[in-house]
């Protein structure tokens, strides 16, 4: 038969001994963490866990605490695994490499436990885990050394359907032969996966480049928002200013000339093929809200100031009629 299942609580113990408790409890599952309480007087926590052949399935409840470890040293030797978290309860704050997401219920958050990264819940949480060895996913193709961290959902489609078996597989984990369980390990990774394959977003896939891209896609889809900032593109796709700094940077630019030249090569593509619009409409239709700016700014990407485009546009029209 399979293992049986595990449970542990931190009721009754001293607020030092729960730290620790709850420490040497997640060093069992999957490592070496930091534990913070955070302002709270105690932590309170209850898990319960279980495996399926190679796979660890766990049910998890914390009061208030911040979790992870920034250790780059101990990447490779301590935290072999992928987690794929479910949020069931209670909101949590997810960073690693930069980017920051909220967890909030009915998410999925598929991570690398080796690379250095934090969670914090600044509240009661509950969650389900299933903890895989790197190796299982190698075995899939994968190249584990490039996992960066994925946020989907488990309101509907597979992620829904992989959170109903990630259930069914704990409440029947100790009745399991060792060929079943085996069995259901292999369905179990394969169906955690869909989620990840359906959104074309597989572990390694989704590295700064892919960020890089998906930033570009949001600023196209707001760029006629005057509003558009750095702040909101950040908090849209879940990292920190400072990353987006980052990714832009390295392709010679801000983020602000990225937004502003994208806006000045629409208004002047506006321009020359609607000679309908006066330069200020064009000009507001795309987020700026001075002609004047607009006309400097324009002037000095383009070497040349609308108006002239503007008037060219106007005499090639009235030539044709």
């Amino acid at each position: 038969m399979s293992d049986t299942v595990h449970s542990l609580s931190t009721s009754g113990l001293s607020p030092k001994q729960q730290v620790q408790c709850w420490s040497d409890t997640l060093t069992d599952l999957c490592g070496r963490f930091d534990i913070d309480p955070l302002e709270a007087s105690s932590l309170d926590g209850r898990v319960n866990y279980t495996t399926v052949s190679r796979l660890k399935l766990c049910q998890i409840e914390a009061s208030q605490h911040r979790v992870g470890h920034t250790d780059w040293r101990i990447r490779s030797t301590e935290h072999p695994y992928i987690k794929i978290h479910f949020q069931t309860y209670g909101i949590s704050y997810f960073e690693q490499d930069g980017r920051r997401m909220e967890i909030v219920p009915g998410d999925i958050l598929a991570y690398d436990v080796s690379c250095p990264h934090t969670i914090t819940s600044p509240m009661l949480t509950r969650h389900d885990v299933v903890i895989v060895p790197k190796e299982l996913l190698r075995e899939r193709g994968f190249h584990t050394e490039r996992m960066s961290a994925c946020k989907l959902s488990s309101r509907a489609g597979t992620g829904r359907i992989a959170h109903e078996f990630v259930h069914a597989a704990f409440d029947e984990a100790t009745k399991l032969s060792p060929n079943s369980a085996a069995g259901v390990a292999e369905s179990l990774i394969d169906l955690l996966l869909l989620p990840l394959r359906e959104a074309d977003r597989t572990f390694d896939r989704v590295g700064p480049e892919a960020m890089y891209i998906r930033a570009q896609a949001f600023i196209r889809e707001h760029l006629r928002d005057p509003d558009l900032c750095i702040d909101q593109i950040s908090a849209a796709l879940g990292c920190t200013k400072r990353y987006l700094h980052m990714l832009f940077s390295e392709r010679g630019m801000t983020v602000s000339d990225y937004i502003w030249r994208a806006r000045l090569q629409n208004c002047r593509q506006e321009l020359e093929t609607h000679a309908g619009k006066t330069i200020t409409d064009v000009a507001f239709s795309w987020g700026f809200s001075s002609s004047s700016h607009f006309s400097r700014v324009f002037r000095k990407y383009f070497g040349v100031v609308p108006s002239s485009i503007h008037r060219a546009q106007h005499a090639g029209s009235a030539a044709q009629t």
